[in-house]
Formats: structure tokens, sequence, C-alpha cells
């Protein structure tokens, strides 16, 4: 009887791993059958895709913790319409790249971003966009190259106020047990958040969710989400938002008034410390608004990138 409560209990301690073996790894050949390309990067094979015109002024665009790179594509389409081109890449870990282990902090990301402009050429007089997380990879890589910047745009930025619900707190907080617990209900947690989304919300972007729910099923992508929480995501970027304003770089940060992820209380908080920043709401919009929202945004980015192009 002991042996088997033995057993019984190594079973579920190893669940977690068990389960995470069988999800698919990201391979070659599926890398190969993405749209885009694959770009080789410091830690891994990067995905990328280029959106809108062949010629024009180029927006590169971060995405969040869990959202890969075509969360982009109705907001890519209307900055193509303004006669923007843009550039997406998945981060490490989500959509097509490569999923490297360690630490996800802000280094971690910003290696990443400096490999992905690299390999296009593009060196200076930037503009990029940030969503959720990408806001805080954008606002640090803006901190640290402000003389690289044109303009930094943030849509429902991290770095500033967030809402992290219990469950992602103990996880964040409690080494070993809460990466064992993550990696046991975080997936089902996520797809049920995705299902709420697709019941509630009217999504731009065909495929999105379906994209979404298929990054639960990759090895790699459970560990990236819990490495970006416990790092980038724990950092507050007042700091990097002064050097920003210091530096003289326009910035452009646009919230969701129904967002329950990034409160509206960000914006005071930007507005202490970077008193020049534009910031914009946009009507009724939650967490998703890249892609539900995409021609309110359209509206606002039209006034900004015509500033100073």
């Amino acid at each position: 009887m002991t042996i088997l409560v033995l057993v019984v209990i190594a079973a579920v301690v190893a669940l977690p791993w068990i389960m995470e073996m069988r999800r698919l790894t990201v391979d070659q050949d599926i890398q190969e059958s993405a749209p885009g390309e694959m770009i080789e990067t410091r830690l891994g094979k990067t995905h990328i895709n280029w959106h809108g015109p062949a010629r024009g002024p180029v927006v590169v665009a971060i995405h969040g913790l869990t959202t890969p790179s075509p969360v982009w594509n109705a907001v890519a389409m209307r900055l193509g319409e303004l006669g923007y081109r843009t550039l997406t890449y998945d981060l490490y870990g989500r959509g097509f790249s490569d999923a490297p282990k360690g630490e996800q902090n802000c280094a971690f990301f910003l290696n990443q971003l400096q490999d992905v402009l690299d390999s296009q050429g593009l060196d200076d007089d930037l503009t990029l966009i940030g969503f959720s997380m990408g806001g805080s990879i954008a606002t640090a890589y803006s901190a640290a190259h402000p003389d690289r910047m044109r303009r930094v745009i943030l849509l429902a930025s991290g770095g500033l106020d967030q809402n992290v619900s219990k469950f992602s707190k103990f996880c964040i907080n409690t080494p070993v047990v809460g990466d064992w617990l993550f990696g046991l209900v975080g997936a089902r947690r996520g797809k049920k958040g995705i299902q709420a989304e697709e019941r509630m919300l009217d999504i731009e972007v065909e495929g999105l969710s379906d994209a979404q729910r298929a990054e639960y099923g990759r090895k790699g992508f459970l560990r990236s989400v819990l490495a970006s929480r416990r790092g980038i995501l724990a950092d507050e970027m007042d700091a990097e938002h002064k050097l920003i304003s210091r530096a003289g770089i326009p910035v452009v940060a646009i919230w969701g008034t129904k967002d329950t992820a990034i409160p509206l209380s960000s914006m005071g908080r930007l507005a202490q410390v970077n008193r020049v920043a534009r910031q914009d709401q946009v009507d009724g919009a939650t967490h998703a608004m890249p892609y539900t929202h995409s021609m309110p945004l359209k509206s606002i980015l039209s006034e900004v990138l015509t500033e100073r192009d």
C-alpha cells in the first residue's frame, strides 16, 4: 500500500513534466511552413514577417505575453492603408520562434529585438509599437538607445500598473511549486480565456484564436510565459520613461477603457514620469484592443504618424 501511495504521489508530481514532453516541438518543418521567414538570432531562430506596401516608412511591432505576432495583422493592415510597412516577429517561446531556456528579463528580449533590427538593416529613425509586454520591451529599448528612436507607441503597455490574478501571483512568487502548478493547469486556464474572448468579442484577425490555442500545445510556451512574468513583467519602467522623456522621444500611449489587465491608472502614472507623452483612450476596448479595435487605433495613429513624417 505504501509503495502504491508513493507511486501515485510521484505520478502527480511528474504530471506537468509528462504533459510538457507530449507537447509539439516547433521544429524546422513547422518553422518552414510559417508565413514570412525565419532568421538566426543569438539564442535561436526567430520568425519575422513584413506587412504592407513594399516601400514606405517602417513600424516595428512587438507583441505581448501570450499572443503571437498575428495579433498585429489588423493593425498592420490599417498601417498599410496609411502607407506604412510593418515588421512583426514572434518573441522567443511564442509563435514559430525557438524557445530557449533561462531568464526572460529585459536583456533577453532586447537582444532578440536588436538581432531582428540588425537582420533587416534597421539601425536608426525607429518607430516601435509595443502591445502589453511588448510595450515594456519597446520602452526598455527606447531608453537604452534614444539616439536610434523616432517615436515609441504603446498599446496597453506593461511596466506601469497591472492586475495580476492570485493564481499567477502564487506561481510567480513560489519557485518549484509554482512551476508545477502552472505547468499543470496553465494551459487549461489560458484556453478558457481564449474561449471567453471568442464568445464576447468581435475579433478582427482571422485565425488568431486558433494560433493562440496552438501555442498551449507547444513545448516551451508555458515555461516562457512564467519566465516572462518573473522577468521583464516584474520590472517597473518609471525610470526608463523618465529617460525617454529627457531624451525628447515622442511617446504615444493608448489605453482601453475596459481593460482589466492593464488598468487606466497607468495613464496617471505615465503622466507623472513623462508629462509630454500623448495619451489616448479607446472607448469600450478590453486588453484585446489590437485585434478588436483597429479602426479607432488607425484614427489615432494617422494623427500620430503624420506629426513628424
